[in-house]
């Protein structure tokens, strides 16, 4: 393969072609011939040589020529591709290091080995080239959806030929009981576009909530004109799904607009989903609302909230407990993932019993610690009293509005919750000590003797080891595991410690310890102090 001038539009001519055929810009296919026509010429001028092509765009001619750089004179450790600055001026005038040396070399006629690698360098830059085009193409399109054709399958995924390139629609992303031949006509979600070695993957999904929610995108203008939002999704792919909608608009209805007249709109999307059922509820900011539409077509009798568990509780009457469970607990699952909540489902005659006991326990608490008969205990029930902190350090006042109770008895109550309170807290202290708990985690502030002998059972004995701990071991919090959410108990989430206050302790026992500079702190606290006063 010599270079001569018969071949020279040649090298245009194919790197023409090539571009047209991968859609490609030809000045890569260029510098993809330019890098191996000089990696083949190294392999005649010698491989330690800085070797170099330069194909004209206009005539096709590959210029050839040898680059060596100046550099220090007792930095030389290539004489075929460096030179001193005092031999650079037999070639430049000022040579400076750094310079560069450019001599022409004659063209080589390359043999048939180094033809071949040459052909191979050019084929791996073009792939290079064709798979940073198709990246570039199908990035900015995650989070829509593609319309393609089945090509094949692999090992029960689909390969989906979407023009320019191919999808793969993995087998957990397909709805359940799909199947698809070679050739058949397929839509679906661009989930992820990942770089990786054998090219770029176009991720496509079927059974995300986005896809859902980008089908009804297209079939209803309201919500692709921004006047209604889907403000939550939650699917069980092919068989029932629940979106929540509102509208900015009052005049006009988002379940209405969403379902069509006789129900068009969300029957297009119930067909391209093979015929998955779709509740659309109205969203609402009041979390109980929301979630007594979120179970529909259940009632709710009521709703019991624990922000600080994210947790809620639903009463329903006995006969609507399968129906707000729904089929293998669909109905009550696919309500949790749509507002973010776990979700416990009584009946009115579970919560009763369950009140009854409450109210049980604490007569009983009462009346073991205070050394007072029934009644009176069930009389600071029934007035809302759960826990002895309450009786010990309320307002006098809250205590004389007890029927029967006067001066003297709220006084003698609350000094015998008192004397109970250290009682509890001097044995606590003494356990505490047994465990090993040092002073360093004593004396410090915000920690009282029944959390020490908490923190000790555990192993937590010393400043240090608090201040390794996270706030979620300490409050406890929740975790998701394949969809579903898990409750994580923390150590001193029987105190109703809540995340932000383990949060504080624990940075304190930081910066006592000197593991954190206060200083760092300041812009964070000046930041929450403003988004605050913003808020207000």
């Amino acid at each position: 393969m010599a270079i001569t001038s018969a071949n020279q539009l040649e090298l245009l001519q194919t790197a023409e072609a090539v571009a047209r055929e991968k859609m490609i810009d030809p000045d890569l296919v260029i510098q993809a011939m330019e890098d191996s026509l000089a990696r083949a010429a190294k392999s005649r001028y010698g491989a330690e040589m800085d070797i170099r092509v330069k194909i004209d765009r206009k005539t096709g001619r590959a210029a050839f020529s040898r680059v060596r750089t100046v550099v220090e004179d007792d930095a030389v450790e290539n004489h075929h591709a460096q030179l001193t600055v005092k031999q650079a001026k037999s070639y430049l005038r000022d040579p400076q290091v750094g310079d560069e040396v450019v001599d022409e070399v004659p063209p080589v006629d390359l043999g048939r080995i180094a033809a071949q690698s040459a052909k191979q360098v050019i084929l791996q830059k073009v792939r290079e080239a064709e798979r940073d085009r198709q990246y570039e193409e199908f990035k900015d399109r995650v989070g829509t959806i593609l319309n393609g054709t089945v090509k094949r399958e692999e090992y029960g995924n689909i390969i989906v030929d979407i023009g320019r390139g191919e999808g793969i629609l993995r087998r957990n992303d397909k709805i359940g009981r799909e199947s698809y031949r070679i050739g058949d006509r397929i839509r679906a979600f661009v989930k992820d576009v990942r770089r990786e070695a054998r090219g770029p993957q176009v991720f496509l999904s079927r059974t995300a909530p986005e896809f859902m929610m980008a089908l009804f995108k297209m079939e209803v203008p309201e919500i692709y004109d921004g006047i209604i939002e889907i403000k939550a999704c939650a699917r069980d792919p092919g068989s029932r799904a629940k979106i929540a909608v509102i509208s900015y608009d009052n005049s006009i209805d988002p379940v209405g607009a969403c379902v069509g007249m006789r129900g068009s709109r969300v029957q297009a999307v119930v067909n391209e989903l093979q015929g998955e059922k779709i509740d659309i509820i109205p969203w609402n900011q009041d979390v109980a609302t929301f979630l007594v539409n979120a179970l529909q077509p259940a009632e709710v009798s009521k709703v019991v909230f624990d922000e600080d568990a994210s947790k809620i509780e639903v009463v329903v009457p006995d006969e609507q407990l399968s129906l707000a469970i729904g089929r293998r607990g669909q109905n009550v699952r696919l309500a949790s993932q749509l507002t973010g909540l776990d979700i416990d489902i009584l009946t009115e005659a579970d919560e009763s019993a369950r009140r009854q006991a409450e109210f049980a326990e604490r007569t009983r608490l009462f009346m073991d610690t205070l050394d007072v008969d029934e009644m009176m205990a069930q009389l600071l029930v029934s007035e809302g009293f759960t826990n002895l902190e309450e009786v010990a350090y309320v307002e006098v006042d809250e205590l004389l509005a007890i029927d029967g109770f006067d001066e003297s008895t709220a006084g003698e109550l609350q000094a015998r919750a008192r004397d109970c309170l250290e009682e509890q807290a001097r044995k606590a202290m003494e356990a505490a000590r047994a465990l090993g708990v040092e002073d360093s985690l004593v004396e410090f502030q915000g920690l009282t003797p029944q959390m020490l002998e908490a923190l000790g059972k555990e192993g937590i004995k010393t400043l240090e080891d608090f201040a390794t701990c996270a706030d979620w071991e300490l409050a406890g919090g929740w975790t998701t595991e394949n969809g579903q959410r898990k409750k994580d108990d923390g150590i001193l989430e029987s105190f109703d410690m809540s995340l932000e206050e383990a949060q504080t302790l624990i940075m304190t026992a930081r910066v006592m310890l000197g593991w954190v500079d206060p200083t760092e702190l300041e812009p964070e606290a000046v930041e929450a102090e403003e988004t605050e006063e913003d808020e207000a």
